[in-house]
């Protein structure tokens, strides 16, 4: 079949598909109330939109009403697996809690294995010092679970970036970052879509 396929110039369905668009995934890591992260996650997603050189969508955990690891099994469990899977890559937004990532993003993390596999991923943190060590404890976590972790880093300031810690009003310095941040994304997302 392979060679009708050559000689009729028609592609395979493993080639249709490593021809296709990426799938990104934006991924809130906070499940409280009052958060901002889907304002910082909003904002990622419009500078993603423009670019047009991947398919990007907001993945808030807090609509999978996770169990914590090792509690009963629930549907959102494999709903959450099956997301991911579908995904190429990840951008994740992380607030800083007590020098660390949240609680709700580790378990998150840990909820899921195989579908982390051989996947790029970008962080855009914030908090007091621009959420540095939640972002250095993600690196950490990710490389267990085998999830290659670009270099650019986006860190915002709650004194700088946002208004009364509540709505968000980045500078217009971070843009190229972010842009920077996901070219790095869509570069290795692209080349590990090849090994997987």
């Amino acid at each position: 079949m392979g060679f009708l396929n050559q000689l009729f110039g028609r592609k395979s369905k493993e080639e249709q598909t490593m021809s296709g668009k990426l799938n990104i995934g934006i991924i809130l890591g906070s499940t409280r109330q009052g958060r901002v992260s889907p304002q910082v996650g909003s904002w990622v997603k419009e500078i993603a939109d423009k670019r047009g050189d991947a398919n990007y969508e907001i993945i808030d955990i807090a609509d999978f009403k996770l169990p914590f690891l090792g509690e009963a099994d629930s549907p959102g469990i494999a709903a959450w697996n099956e997301k991911l899977s579908s995904l190429d890559g990840f951008i994740f937004i992380v607030q800083e809690y007590n020098h660390s990532i949240t609680g709700a993003l580790k378990n998150a993390l840990d909820l899921a294995r195989e579908p982390w596999n051989n996947k790029a991923a970008g962080i855009v943190s914030y908090g007091s010092t621009g959420g540095a060590r939640a972002a250095e404890h993600l690196r950490g976590i990710m490389g267990e679970l085998m999830i290659a972790d670009v270099r650019v880093h986006p860190t915002l300031s709650l004194f700088t970036d946002f208004e009364n810690g509540t709505v968000f009003k980045p500078q217009d310095l971070h843009l190229d970052n972010v842009n920077a941040m996901i070219d790095q994304v869509v570069s290795w997302s692209g080349a590990l879509r090849t090994i997987r």
